[in-house]
C-alpha cells in the first residue's frame, strides 16, 4: 500500500484539530496544491486552498449542505416510571422516526429554498418549515413545529405513614404547537415591512402545586395527594411592522391582533377512602378564559450627532377577557352539581364574568459619546407605564350544608396605576486593561385599588353575620424601587481576565388602606385581610467575581463566586397589635469551576462544578420552641451539580464523546409528626456515551447510550428510578 504524502498527513492533522473546535472560525488550511514531479529540477509552489468553517468542522473539502437523519431507539426503567418519563423527557417504549432533514436549493443567483423537517411520531415531535428568501426582496417563510413535555404528577409522601401518592400511570403529557406564516419585504430604499400570522395550542395535563387530601384513613390531614391540571388553549395572532431609512433617521410603526381561548380544569381528590373506594369525594375546578388583545406600537432612531444617539418608542394595548368557570363536589369528576351532595359548602357554580385593560408604555432612550476617543460612554433612560383594568363577576355557592345555598354573589373591581423608570448606565474604557461599567435604576409608581363582593360563606359553627363578610376595600398604594450596580473587568495579561462587580436593590411598597370592612384584630372569625399590611420592603446585597486563566494556549480555566443576602422587612396594620418585623432573611453563596483542555489533538476534556448554599431564615424557624419542636425550620435550597466531557477522535472517520452529570440537594425535613414536610432531598446521576462514524463521505452513523439514577430520599425512594436509553441514527447526506 502506498504511504500518504506528508501533506496529506498534515491535512489530516489539522482536520482533526478543527473538529475539537480550536480552528473553529477563521483558520485557513492548507490544501494540497500541485505535486513535484519526479526528475523536476525546479519545486512547484503548493496552492493555498481555504475552507470554510464548515468544512474545517466536518473535516472535508467536500460541502454537502443537504441531509436525512433517520434514527429510533427505547427507554427502559425500573422504579417510578412517571418521574423517569419526566426528567428524562422521553416516553417509555420504543420511537423512532425522520429525526432532521434539511434540503436547500439555489434557484437562481439571489434566491434561496430552504426546508426543514422532523417526524417522530411516538414523542409527538414534528416540525416542516418551508423558506423562499432573496438577497433583494426579503423572504417569506412557513413553518410548523410540535413538541411534548412530560410532567410526572406524583403527590406527597407521610413519613408516618410510610404512605406515597404517585402517579400509578404514565406521566402526564403536554402537547405545545406552533404555526407560523412570515412575510418580509426589504428592497433597499423601500420601506421594510414585516407580516406573521402565528396559531398556538397547549393540549395535554400536567401535574398542579395545588393537592387534595390523602385517602382515609391515614394519621395525617395534610394535602399529599396528587392533582391533574387538563389544559386546552388557543391563540391565533397577526402583526405588522413598517420601518422606513430617512437619512440619519430610521421610522417605524406596527400593530397586532390577538385572540385565544384558555380552557383548563383541575381535578382534585379529597379525602378519597381506601376502605370503600364508592366514598371517593372528587373536586371539579374549570376555569375558562377567552380573550381578545389589539396593540400598536411606533419607534424612531436616529443620529442627533456624530456622538448622539436617540430612540423613542411608544406602544398602546387593549385585552378584554371574558371568564366562566365553577367548582363542583362529587362522586366522579364532570359531574353536574347537585345540592343533595354533601360537602358543596366550599364551591360555586355559573361563574361568568369579564375584564378590561388599558396600557400605556413610553421609551426615551439616549446614546452619548462626549469624548473624542469615545471611550466614556453615557445612556440614559426613561420608560413610562400607566394600566388602568377593571373586572367583574358572578356566580353561585352551592351551599349544600349552608343556608345561603343557591346565593348569588357580585364581585368588582379596579384598578390604576402609573409607574416611572430611570436609569442611567455609564461606561468608560479610558484606563489601559481596564473596562469599568456603572447603573442606576429608579422606579417610582403609585396606584389605586378597589375590590367589592366575593364569594362569602359562613364558617360552620359561626353565628349569623359573624362569619367573612362581602369585602369592601379600597387602597391606595405607592413604590419605590432602587437598584445602583457596578462591575469591572481587567486584563493583567493576556491571559488573565477577572471580573468583579455587585449591586444593591431596594424596593418598597406602601399601602394606605382608606377603606376596608375586614377586621385585623385577633378576634374570632377575622379573616385579617385584604387590608393587613402597611408596608413590605425587599432588600438584596449581591457581590460575585469571576476569574478566566489561560495558563496554556490549550488550557482555559474560569472560576466564579457569588455572595447575595437578602431580607425583607413587614409592616402590619396597627390594630392587629403586631410591630414591623424582618419578616425573612436569606443567605446565598454560589460557587462555580469550570475548565476544558486540549492535551492531544485527538483528546479534549472539559468539566465543572457548582456549589449553592442558600437559606432563608423567619422569626419562627429562629425561635428556640420552633426549633425543638421542629415544627417551622429554616428553609435550605443547597445543592451540588457536577458535569465533565471527553471528546476523543479514534481516527479520521470515528468520533467518541463520554459525558458524566451528578446533582445532589439533601435539603429534606421530614419532620410531618409536628410540621409539613418540605424540602428536596434528591440524587441524580447520568453517563452518556456517544459514537459517530463516517461511513462514506455521504452516509455517517451515530448510537447513543445514556443512564440515569435518580434517588428520591424524600419520599423514602417511592420516586426513585432506574432507566436506560439506546439511541441510533443513519445520515445521509448530499
Amino acid at each position: 500500500m502506498k504511504k500518504p504524502s506528508r501533506k496529506l498527513q498534515h491535512l489530516a492533522a489539522l482536520r482533526r484539530q478543527a473538529r475539537l473546535g480550536r480552528y473553529w472560525v477563521g483558520l485557513t488550511l492548507l490544501a494540497a496544491g500541485a505535486s513535484v514531479h519526479a526528475g523536476d529540477s525546479t519545486n512547484s509552489v503548493p496552492k493555498v486552498v481555504p475552507l470554510t468553517p464548515e468544512q474545517q468542522y466536518e473535516g472535508g473539502e467536500d460541502e454537502y449542505k443537504n441531509w436525512v437523519e433517520v434514527g429510533g431507539g427505547d427507554m427502559f426503567n425500573t422504579g417510578n416510571k412517571a418521574q423517569a418519563q419526566q426528567i428524562m423527557g422521553l416516553d417509555s417504549g420504543g420511537f423512532g422516526g425522520i429525526t432532521d432533514a434539511h434540503l436547500e436549493r439555489q434557484l437562481n443567483k439571489k434566491t434561496l429554498l430552504t426546508v426543514d423537517g422532523r417526524y417522530v411520531p411516538e414523542d409527538h415531535n414534528y416540525k416542516l418549515g418551508v423558506g423562499v428568501a432573496n438577497d433583494d426582496l426579503g423572504f417569506i417563510r412557513f413553518s410548523y413545529e410540535n413538541f411534548r413535555l412530560y410532567d410526572s404528577g406524583n403527590g406527597g409522601y407521610s413519613p408516618v405513614d410510610g404512605i406515597a401518592y404517585p402517579n400509578t400511570a404514565n406521566a402526564n403529557a403536554l402537547d405545545r404547537g406552533t404555526i407560523s406564516v412570515e412575510a418580509l419585504y426589504n428592497k433597499e430604499g423601500k420601506p421594510k415591512v414585516d407580516v406573521k400570522y402565528t396559531h398556538t395550542t397547549r393540549d395535554g395535563d400536567e401535574g398542579s402545586t395545588i393537592w387534595g387530601i390523602p385517602p382515609q384513613p391515614t394519621t395525617t390531614n395534610f394535602r399529599q395527594f396528587p392533582t391533574t391540571e387538563s389544559i386546552n388553549d388557543r391563540s391565533d395572532a397577526v402583526s405588522l411592522d413598517v420601518s422606513k431609512q430617512i437619512k440619519q433617521t430610521t421610522v417605524g410603526a406596527g400593530g397586532r391582533f390577538e385572540t385565544g381561548s384558555l380552557d383548563n380544569s383541575y381535578y382534585i381528590s379529597s379525602y378519597p377512602s381506601l376502605v370503600n373506594p364508592t366514598q371517593n369525594q372528587k373536586i371539579t375546578d374549570q376555569q375558562g378564559t377567552s380573550y381578545d388583545m389589539e396593540s400598536v406600537h411606533a419607534f424612531s432612531e436616529t443620529w442627533l450627532k456624530e456622538n448622539l444617539f436617540l430612540s423613542s418608542g411608544f406602544m398602546f394595548e387593549n385585552l378584554d377577557n371574558t371568564f366562566s368557570g365553577s367548582r363542583i363536589y362529587g362522586d366522579d369528576f364532570d359531574v353536574a352539581y347537585s345540592p343533595l351532595y354533601p360537602a358543596n359548602y366550599y364551591g360555586y357554580n355559573n361563574l361568568t364574568g369579564s375584564s378590561h385593560e388599558n396600557e400605556y408604555i413610553v421609551n426615551l432612550n439616549f446614546l452619548s459619546l462626549p469624548t473624542k476617543n469615545n471611550n466614556f460612554t453615557i445612556a440614559p433612560s426613561l420608560r413610562v407605564q400607566k394600566e388602568e383594568w377593571n373586572a367583574n363577576s358572578t356566580e353561585v355557592a352551592t351551599g349544600g350544608t349552608l343556608p345561603a345555598d343557591g346565593s348569588a354573589f357580585d364581585n368588582g373591581s379596579d384598578y390604576n396605576t402609573i409607574d416611572v423608570r430611570e436609569r442611567l448606565e455609564v461606561r468608560y474604557t479610558g484606563v489601559t486593561n481596564w473596562v469599568y461599567s456603572a447603573t442606576a435604576d429608579l422606579t417610582e409608581g403609585q396606584g389605586t385599588l378597589n375590590e367589592n363582593g366575593g364569594v362569602t360563606q359562613l364558617l360552620p359553627g359561626a353565628p349569623d353575620g359573624q362569619g367573612p363578610q362581602p369585602v369592601q376595600f379600597s387602597t391606595d398604594d405607592k413604590r419605590f424601587f432602587q437598584k445602583y450596580a457596578l462591575n469591572a473587568r481587567w486584563y493583567p495579561t493576556r491571559k488573565i481576565a477577572v471580573d468583579f462587580g455587585g449591586y444593591y436593590k431596594n424596593n418598597r411598597y406602601y399601602y394606605d388602606n382608606t377603606y376596608d370592612n375586614t377586621p385585623n384584630n385577633a378576634g374570632p372569625y377575622n379573616s385579617l385581610y385584604p387590608g393587613f399590611l402597611i408596608y413590605q420592603g425587599f432588600q438584596t446585597w449581591d457581590g460575585n467575581t469571576r476569574l478566566t486563566l489561560r495558563p496554556l494556549n490549550n488550557v482555559m480555566l474560569v472560576s466564579r463566586y457569588e455572595y447575595q443576602y437578602s431580607f425583607i422587612d413587614t409592616s402590619p396594620d396597627g390594630a392587629s397589635g403586631l410591630d414591623q418585623v424582618q419578616s425573612s432573611t436569606m443567605n446565598t453563596q454560589i460557587i462555580g469551576q469550570n475548565a476544558s483542555w486540549t492535551p492531544l489533538r485527538w483528546l479534549c476534556l472539559q468539566g465543572g462544578a457548582n456549589y449553592v448554599l442558600s437559606e432563608t431564615k423567619t422569626p419562627y424557624s429562629d425561635n428556640p420552641e420552633s426549633a425543638a419542636t421542629q415544627t417551622i425550620l429554616n428553609s435550605q435550597n443547597n445543592y451540588w451539580t457536577v458535569n465533565a466531557n471527553a471528546g476523543f477522535i479514534l481516527d479520521d472517520k470515528t468520533d467518541l464523546n463520554l459525558g458524566y452529570y451528578y446533582y445532589r440537594a439533601a435539603d429534606g425535613q421530614n419532620s410531618l409528626v409536628n410540621g409539613l414536610p418540605l424540602g428536596t432531598d434528591a440524587l441524580q446521576d447520568s453517563v452518556t456515551a456517544t459514537l459517530s462514524r463516517r461511513i462514506t463521505k455521504h452516509l455517517r452513523w451515530n448510537v447513543k447510550y445514556a443512564y440515569t439514577h435518580y434517588d428520591d430520599f424524600a419520599s423514602a425512594g417511592a420516586y426513585s428510578f432506574n432507566a436506560q436509553m439506546i439511541y441510533t441514527s443513519i445520515q445521509y447526506r448530499f
